[in-house]
């Protein structure tokens, strides 16, 4: 029989789960059977086939709400994320302040209230933290944000262990995607292949690529996978001495 991702029967909530990296995981989450719930901060369209929630998840009453809402939870993406570019020599603590509270104090505060119901289902369940590979190289103009997402890959590891074995715990370290927002972060066409030319895969990520890692991670496939940090990077960026001449 060949393997499979088979996740019907299950349901995932995706945090952020209506556009860019997000909407690409909650597709291949369908494509793979779950029943996928989505939140964000305010209401929008929902993706077909599923359930959406005006959630902040950085507000823990709104979280447990959430959880409440639902009748089980089996995977939980934490997605939601991001932080516009600053310089950090001028950046006002409470930019620093809320650019790592979303993106490590949130993710935590939801795999908390997930792991919560998880334990007390007899099939456990599965945390994806969706981090970056900015986590693990200098990030200027992005530092809190790295620093952050460097966090949510050390949180990954200590969840795994502390929770395991009904739960599982993953992080996906994303290098650069192509999304809706591409052109606002890197520039023109012309600039995007000029970057491109750099990722040993010679392009930029789908987020459906990013959605497909996701949906193995939470399947029975990997089923004895915890605590890894799984690079989704397109090979990673060259040193750049080998650019110096």
């Amino acid at each position: 029989m060949p393997l499979a991702v088979n996740l019907s029967g299950r349901v995932a909530l995706v945090t952020g789960g209506t556009r860019g990296i997000g909407l690409g995981i909650t597709r291949a989450l369908l494509e793979a059977g779950a029943a996928v719930v989505t939140c964000s901060r305010s209401e929008v369209e929902p993706v077909p086939g599923t359930r959406h929630h005006v959630c902040d998840v950085r507000d823990p009453e709104a979280v447990d709400a959430l959880m409440a809402s639902l009748d089980r939870l089996d995977v939980l993406v934490n997605n939601a994320g991001g932080a516009p570019a600053t310089d950090a020599a001028t950046a006002s603590p409470r930019f620093h302040e809320k650019v790592v509270g979303l993106n490590l104090l949130s993710p935590l505060l939801v795999a908390q209230a997930a792991n919560a119901v998880m334990q007390r289902q007899a099939s456990g369940g599965s945390i994806v933290n969706i981090s970056s590979i900015s986590a693990h190289r200098p990030a200027p103009t992005i530092a809190a944000y790295a620093a952050a997402k460097a966090g949510l890959d050390s949180l990954t590891r200590s969840l795994a262990m502390e929770w395991g074995p009904k739960v599982r715990v993953n992080a996906i370290d994303v290098g650069l995607c192509r999304t809706e927002q591409t052109d606002d972060h890197y520039g023109d066409d012309s600039r995007v292949a000029a970057i491109e030319s750099t990722i040993p895969l010679g392009r930029m990520a789908r987020p459906d690529e990013v959605g497909n890692v996701v949906a193995f991670l939470a399947s029975d496939l990997a089923s004895y996978v915890s605590g890894a940090r799984v690079a989704c990077d397109g090979g990673g960026e060259p040193p750049v001495f080998l650019h110096i001449t």
